[in-house]
């Protein structure tokens, strides 16, 4: 991707140089049915500081017509190359005029442009996140460089359009079935959250409304999606965000209206465009799902709108701030589940630990590990940064500074920071400034240990009982590994506020008895508390999960949790448990037998639906990667079992049993099993209660034709009936999963070669390409992965680019071949910085998975 990158000093200079005031932004979308490119032009008002001095506007299009600076033309060809506009000799006061062609792309960048096979009709978003404005008009690409934006919009007639401004009344357009609309300058934000989403789609309203607040809210999808769309749900939860926002923050919503835009082919979960978020479509569910997708489209949903205030009323001046944005909107939406009236999900912080902190863990054990606070020197930096640090990490240590500087300080600082920096762009130090006034700490050392270190700390219990029985004394021992080989820095310890919970059995129950709250800092921090009391049944470091460390059981407590994990009353600490158990199992210290031993002699008895979906997927991983594979078909054989048992036993109608025939349809092996699942595709078998409807259809498809069972014809005939851009994404899926060679160079072929596949259909190409359980079919990919990746990294956009040079790894040839294979060629191919990361962190799970399938093989000489 050569001629688009910006650095972090470029973007510095030009700031100083410039203010910018306006947009006027003209796009004429009429031919939008026909695809190919589009008409841009863009008028930019903006001041410089150095009259005489030069610069550039960003712009990446197929063709430029026109560029007038300040009423003069300057030549195309000598001013625009590659991805920027030449600005030489600007006066103190700028006008400039850019004409452009630009293109519709695919790919999820820029203005992607879908074609609905139910309806046949085109849908267009914007993605611009983090340098794609630049896709459909020339701009100053970087968040401190705001400004208000003005968009003109010509399309065709009847369409819906909607921006960042309330979407106004369309006029007749130049050309014959056209329309166009005229929307109202935005407030002064960022390039990058600007949006415009037009096509067909229709739209459920209402209003959010407190005193003499009103604020119009919307909900939009394609109309085939329409009889899915459960629009109250999501007014209900967008409601309560809003209520709890603009309490905690004391500060109004600050955006005119508030649409929510379900969107096809989207690569992200959502994107906080002002007042017109745009969230993948799939959220629309189609058929039915478990209470725990419900949770994460909340999640969503409130992350998003946390946004409109952090991140877009108050921006981060460069992109070394995206964690902040980012770890505040998580953080934020998980409380507000938590607390907010009415909330369905009052167990948030389980699903948080359950999910959120495992994704958090395992990134920081990648090489590429960083601190949260992490140095991002060009776009390309960022474009790999929108990780499990970015995001969960620095949600974990949010919460941990919560906890260490008190909830009504952290929100009266935040409070504060609104108040002083609406509209404007910050830094770190403004947030941290604004938390030191409203609650007397110093955050200086904090935040050096925390922000600007990588890796994780391990808490561990050191218990010494006396001649009775009873505790003599309490030490909570922290230990710092080293980090991975390759990550910069060193492993620290660090200050950490923790609670240790008390638990006895009573009843088949552990029930917390005593609950002791303190500073943990240092390699051993006693807990006199603790001494003189009769040892319990289980003593839990981080309960209620406060910190972000590793936690180790003392073995008693190892030995009751592993017989009663499922007795934990509450969620949260069953969860924690059950995320420490995986811990060892990646770490290698559980072997992976041991592990499913005891989730088979748990999960079943686990009430908490998100806790079970995590689990399951976390068997499957740990039994195709990290078991020894002398031992790997019994224990899949196990698990198919304990699968289709737990189906049958499970509530008719419920999540749980929908989540066990899941499990099932992923792990289903022998013919009784597969017997099963072909029963209930063709309607001769049935469970009771279980809706074998179009999600579930494919599912158990897939599985069957990646196992032989099913054929071409199969996939065909659940093609005809699911005729969606759904039913052709799993139909892709389906081809690519068939155990044939030829079905593997298709595969190969399409998304390597061809470079003509949408990023959605991409993905699940590449989805069914790696089955891994067809290892010896991929083997020969290795060699042609190697081959090619640098050249499609090059020559793709970067979201095409990640998926495939992730997806393809071959993170399924767990052997000493690959790592050797991927050392060669990063010595050889001298990869860009992000390229390299990008294979570093996939050749990492590769070496921790040779790792744990040592330790199951030892554990099966036992």
């Amino acid at each position: 991707m050569p001629g688009t990158n910006l650095t972090r000093e470029e973007a510095r200079t030009r700031a100083q140089l410039l203010h910018v005031d306006a947009y006027d932004i003209e796009l004429d979308l009429g031919g939008a049915r026909d695809g190919g490119t589009y008409r841009s032009t863009t008028v930019v008002r903006f001041t410089a500081r150095e009259p005489g001095a030069a610069s550039f506007i960003d712009l990446v299009a197929p063709a430029v017509h026109e560029v007038v600076l300040n009423g003069t033309a300057l030549d195309p060809a000598e001013v625009f190359a590659e991805s920027r506009i030449a600005l030489p000799s600007l006066a103190a006061e700028n006008e400039l005029r850019v004409v452009a062609d630009c293109a519709y792309t695919n790919t999820g960048e820029g203005l992607h442009r879908f074609v609905d096979p139910v309806d046949g009709e085109t849908y267009l978003y914007t993605q611009f996140e983090v340098p794609d404005a630049r896709r459909v008009f020339a701009s100053f690409e970087q968040p401190d460089l705001k400004a208000e934006f003005r968009f003109t919009v010509t399309a065709p007639a009847g369409w819906t359009v909607v921006s960042n401004s309330p979407t106004p009344e369309p006029v007749a357009g130049e050309a014959e079935g056209t329309q166009r609309w005229a929307f109202a300058p935005t407030p002064r934000i960022s390039s990058y959250i600007t949006a415009l989403i037009t096509g067909p789609y229709v739209g459920v309203f209402d209003a959010y409304r407190d005193g003499d607040q009103t604020v119009p809210l919307g909900v939009y999808c394609r109309p085939s999606l329409r009889e899915f769309l459960d629009a109250e749900q999501i007014f209900e939860v967008t409601k309560q965000g809003f209520a709890y926002f603009q309490e905690r923050f004391d500060q109004v919503y600050p955006f005119a209206k508030y649409d929510q835009l379900f969107v096809p082919e989207f690569n992200a979960g959502a994107m906080e465009n002002a007042g017109a978020v745009t969230i993948r479509d799939q959220y629309v569910f189609r058929s039915k799902v478990t209470d725990a997708a419900y949770e994460a489209r909340a999640e969503t949903i409130l992350h998003e709108l946390a946004h409109m205030w952090f991140g877009d009323l108050v921006t981060m001046e460069w992109w070394n701030d995206l964690w902040l944005n980012e770890s505040f909107a998580t953080y934020t939406s998980i409380i507000c589940q938590a607390e907010a009236p009415g909330s369905r999900w009052p167990h948030a912080w389980t699903t948080f630990a359950n999910s959120m902190k495992t994704w958090a863990y395992r990134q920081d054990q990648l090489p590429s590990t960083h601190p949260i606070m992490a140095e991002i020197n060009d776009l390309e930096d960022v474009q790999v940064n929108f990780d499990g640090i970015t995001y969960a990490k620095g949600a974990s240590v949010l919460k941990q500074l919560v906890a260490y500087v008190g909830q009504d300080e952290f929100f009266s600082g935040v409070q504060a920071y609104f108040k002083s920096h609406a509209w404007g762009n910050t830094r770190l130090v403004d947030l941290l400034g604004a938390l030191e006034e409203t609650s007397g700490r110093d955050l200086k050392a904090w935040s050096k240990a925390w922000l600007e270190t990588a890796g994780i700390n391990i808490l561990r219990p050191e218990i010494e009982l006396a001649a009775d029985g009873t505790v003599a004394s309490f030490t909570v021992l922290q230990e710092a590994p080293a980090l991975p080989q390759g990550a910069k820095g060193a492993a620290v310890l660090r200050p950490h506020r923790i609670a240790v919970g008390v638990y006895e059995l009573r009843d088949g129950s552990l029930v917390r008895t005593d609950r002791i709250e303190l500073d943990v800092d240092g390699e051993r921090t006693e807990v006199p508390q603790l001494a003189g009391r009769a040892r319990p049944a289980v003593f839990l470091l981080n309960d209620d999960d406060l910190s972000y460390a590793k936690v180790r059981l003392d073995a008693e407590s190892l030995a009751v949790v592993t017989e009663h994990l499922g007795g934990f009353v509450d969620s949260l600490p069953r969860a924690l448990c059950w995320a420490s158990a995986w811990d060892m199992t990646r770490d290698g210290e559980m072997a992976t037998r041991d592990y499913l031993s005891l989730v088979l002699s748990g999960l079943g008895r686990e009430s908490d639906i998100g806790v079970v979906q995590t689990v399951q997927r976390q068997v499957q991983l740990a039994l195709g990667l990290y078991a020894a594979p002398e031992w790997r078909e019994e224990g899949l054989t196990r698990w198919a079992d304990a699968c289709a048992e737990q189906l049958h036993a499970a509530a008719p109608g419920g999540d749980h049993q929908l989540a066990w025939a899941r499990a099932l349809a992923g792990v289903a092996r022998s013919p009784e099993h597969l017997a099963l699942l072909s029963g209930l595709l063709d309607g001769s078998r049935s469970v009771a209660g279980l809706a074998v409807d179009t999600e579930l259809r494919w599912a158990l498809l897939l599985r069957l034709v990646a196992t032989g069972v099913a054929d071409d014809k199969a996939v065909d005939a659940e093609l005809e009936r699911d005729r969606t851009a759904a039913g052709e994404r799993y139909a892709a899926t389906c081809r690519a999963a068939r155990p044939t060679a030829a079905a593997k160079a298709e595969a190969w072929a399409s998304v390597v070669e061809a470079a003509t596949l949408p990023n959605a259909v991409q993905e699940a190409v590449i989805g069914g390409f790696v089955q891994v359980e067809q290892r010896e079919l991929l083997a020969p990919y290795t060699a042609k992965y190697f081959a090619a990746i640098k050249d499609v990294f090059e020559s793709r956009t970067h979201e095409i680019a990640q998926q495939i040079i992730v997806g393809l790894y071959p993170a399924t040839q767990v052997e000493q071949a690959t790592l050797d294979a991927t050392d060669a060629w990063l010595a050889a191919a001298e990869p860009s910085p992000a390229l390299r990361r990008m294979v570093v962190e996939s050749r990492a799970g590769v070496e921790r998975a040779l790792r744990a399938q040592a330790a199951d093989r030892a554990a099966g000489g036992r």
